[in-house]
């Protein structure tokens, strides 16, 4: 990504406190009805604008969404494809970590998106997700679009030690 959405400087840190305030909001609206546990996010677009989303659960586990791909989906359904950083907010006394799932979502827009993790007292800590994520699945585009016979020679997992 070659710098979109880059977050530096003084900028960073006004940055993280804006998008934890924007996620701690968030959290306030999630529905969470089974396991108690409200989550806030709050996505940063490289146009400067910020989406907001929050875990909806369902009683069918399985269809229950985490609020980073609420704010995520949102901001690409307005067209938005360049991230710069992520605010994400919970009620545990740990930092609120996203899950797999949504770290590999986040990361087909920006491997090297900037996360600031918040606990329920509004202690936080700055990572990269690739930090968090260490091997991102991919497809190789090309491949997968020019390759009709459907086999899986475009697939490759990033980061990997062997390259595959």
């Amino acid at each position: 990504m070659s710098g979109v959405g880059e977050v530096s400087g003084a900028n960073r840190y006004l940055s993280g406190a804006k998008l934890l305030e924007e996620a701690f909001s968030a959290k306030e609206k999630a529905y969470a009805p089974y396991s108690r546990f409200r989550v806030g996010a709050a996505l940063l677009a490289a146009s400067g604008k910020i989406y907001r989303g929050c875990n909806v659960e369902n009683a069918s586990f399985g269809l229950s969404v985490c609020a980073e791909r609420v704010a995520l989906f949102k901001a690409v359904s307005e067209g938005e494809r360049d991230f710069a950083a992520l605010g994400v907010a919970g009620d545990g006394e740990e930092y609120c970590v996203p899950c797999g799932a949504c770290l590999q979502v986040l990361a087909e827009f920006n491997p090297q998106l900037v996360l600031f993790l918040a606990n329920r007292r509004g202690e936080s800590v700055e990572k990269r997700l690739d930090e968090l994520l260490t091997a991102v699945f991919s497809l190789d585009r090309q491949k997968v679009s020019s390759n009709a016979s459907g086999n899986r020679q475009g697939l490759k997992i990033k980061n990997s030690p062997e390259g595959a």
